[in-house]
């Protein structure tokens, strides 16, 4: 009979209860160290040992240097446990804000029928992207002055993340494409959630943004799928310059040009229109 060996024992120690005790009372699933030394009264240090331990024993798991996530129970002998992924995006920035954006806001906004595998944040900081448990954190660096079109995605029934609302989320995937799964699946996503979107707030982003190509794809998708009026469609037209953009830059630079909106059409109209019947 074979022995199963190096299989950690999740046994839980005085001190160590009273940490997980602490951190359900404050509805934490996510911790920092500063947050097991305030509720141990340890040290630094002797805080440390222990929580090293708590990982050792699969307890917990360490996200990045400082930063834990208790492992739940449920999950039996695992040890490697990311958390919930928008609450682990929001501790891996540190103290920097940031939202959740792109795939991931589509995904919160219900704007994606496939799973997302790459967890998208934007920040006004430039953070380092990396992988954890086998899920990719993806930050995306903004201006500034960009930073808007916030809302609150509560992730549990205690702790809350900023996503970029319904329009900032079509903006964003407008402008990176890349980060969505192309044009069309942006131009989806519209569609799927276009008598929640509000017209005037779509326009006034893409203005604010004051990025040429974003203000190019959205005024094409408006008139194409008839979801604002004319004078919305005016307010982006008057902000045309006399240069082309793809309408995807992720696909080749070829197909018919659209002077009304200085695009090139590298995505047939019968593609983008398909949408709406699906």
């Amino acid at each position: 009979m074979s022995t199963i060996t190096n299989i950690p024992s999740k046994t839980v120690g005085r001190q160590t209860a009273s940490l997980l005790a602490g951190l359900y009372d404050r509805a934490q699933s996510t911790f920092t160290l500063a947050d097991a030394q305030a509720i141990t009264h340890l040290s630094s240090h002797l805080a440390s040992s222990l929580l090293h331990k708590a990982v050792r024993r699969g307890l917990v798991s360490r996200l990045k240097p400082g930063v834990f996530v208790i492992v739940p129970p449920e999950l039996g002998s695992a040890v490697e446990y990311a958390g919930d992924p928008y609450l682990t995006a929001k501790r891996l920035a540190g103290d920097a804000p940031c939202f959740i954006s792109h795939a991931s806001a589509m995904e919160i906004h219900r704007m994606v029928t496939q799973p997302q595998f790459v967890v998208f944040a934007s920040s006004a900081k430039r953070l380092r992207s990396r992988t954890l448990h086998g899920t990719e954190f993806r930050f995306v660096c903004i201006q500034p002055e960009h930073y808007f079109g916030i809302a609150k995605h509560w992730a549990t029934k205690q702790e809350s993340v900023d996503v970029s609302d319904l329009e900032r989320t079509v903006i964003d995937g407008l402008r990176q494409p890349e980060y969505c799964g192309g044009i069309t699946e942006v131009a989806k996503g519209l569609w799927m959630r276009h008598q929640d979107m509000q017209p005037t707030k779509l326009v006034d982003y893409a203005l604010r943004l004051g990025i040429g190509a974003v203000t190019r794809r959205l005024g094409y998708l408006l008139e194409l799928y008839a979801l604002a009026p004319e004078r919305e469609l005016v307010r982006l037209r008057d902000a045309l310059t006399a240069s082309y953009v793809p309408l995807d830059p992720m696909l080749p630079k070829e197909g018919p040009h659209l002077r009304r909106w200085r695009l090139q059409l590298n995505v047939t109209t019968d593609e983008l229109d398909a949408i709406r019947a699906s």
